[in-house]
């Protein structure tokens, strides 16, 4: 049985250093905006704003 397309995958890319650090999954009928995230980069060493990409 196949999964329901209504969750995605989405890639959240950090906006300091520009580097796609995290996937997550977010449902296509709830949340048709684009998420953004306080997240850790590993890359700053501190807690940045990531943004999904498509």
């Amino acid at each position: 049985m196949a999964k329901s397309d209504k969750r995605v995958k989405v890639t959240l890319e950090c906006t300091d250093c520009k580097r796609r650090n995290y996937i997550t999954m977010k449902s296509k009928v709830n949340d048709r905006e684009r998420l953004e995230m306080q997240k850790y980069c590993s890359n700053e060493r501190k807690h940045t704003t990531h943004k999904e990409t498509r």
